[in-house]
């Protein structure tokens, strides 16, 4: 919650800025600009953005059956996201995007004993660091313009995403055991967004938030990943597009 308020304040700054910019340089009934944008049946362009990724947890109903583990918790992480954007004109208020992202992202499984847990003393981190190639399919339905240079919109849509970086043929590594997990992964997204016609290119800014549709989770005997019946992710992103 910490990190949607301060994503969604980020995202109310940027807009409100651009919003006034838009104002004070072509007025409310200024004219517009990029008038013909629109009418392209193909557009391109590229997206910066920064994420904040975790997972949603599912653990055992009772873990006192495992004397050693008190407490399972997740724990999110900062991150960013590279990619380029491909926009297909389906209609007025329609367009069909595919926006292959990279997305570099750590997040984290902590566990504490109960000899810890009582003690207060800092669990034991089970990082999973990723750089993720997210392959979206989005819907976007948007507004008429506003102020005759600002649109709002709404999108949806699916996702498949490949860890470059799976680990899910490794078992120990220096810091010792590391949960396995799969490199494929399924995402529904929705998100919200503002697109603002400037003099030379189109600006957006957008918050979005992808919920992971399969178990990341991969069998094993170890207790780390016994006590855990699922994996999923969850990752929320504020994004600026330049097209």
């Amino acid at each position: 919650m910490k990190h949607l308020r301060y994503l969604s304040i980020l995202l109310l700054l940027v807009t409100v800025t651009f919003s006034s910019t838009q104002a004070q340089s072509s007025g409310v009934f200024g004219v517009p600009n990029l008038l013909k944008y629109d009418n392209k049946l193909f557009h391109f362009g590229f997206l910066l953005g920064y994420n904040t990724a975790d997972f949603t947890i599912r653990s055992k109903a009772d873990l006192n059956e495992h004397d050693t583990l008190n407490i399972i918790n997740t724990r999110g992480y900062s991150g960013f996201n590279l990619g380029i954007v491909t926009n297909l004109r389906m209609g007025k208020y329609f367009d069909l995007r595919f926006i292959p992202t990279l997305s570099f992202f750590d997040r984290s499984v902590a566990y504490n004993d109960a000899v810890e847990y009582h003690q207060n003393t800092n669990p034991k981190n089970n990082v999973a660091g990723a750089v993720y190639m997210d392959l979206p399919l989005l819907v976007k339905m948007k507004s008429s313009r506003m102020m005759n240079n600002i649109r709002a919109y709404v999108l949806g849509g699916a996702e498949y995403s490949l860890d470059l970086t799976s680990i899910a043929k490794k078992h120990q590594n220096n810091v010792g055991y590391v949960l396995r997990l799969h490199p494929g992964d399924v995402h529904a997204i929705a998100g919200v967004g503002f697109d603002f016609y400037c003099t030379y290119f189109k600006f957006s800014t957008e918050l979005k938030m992808s919920f992971g549709l399969r178990n990341l989770l991969i069998e094993d005997p170890d207790i780390h990943a016994t006590t855990i019946n699922s994996l999923k992710s969850k990752i929320l992103m504020i994004s600026f597009t330049f097209e």
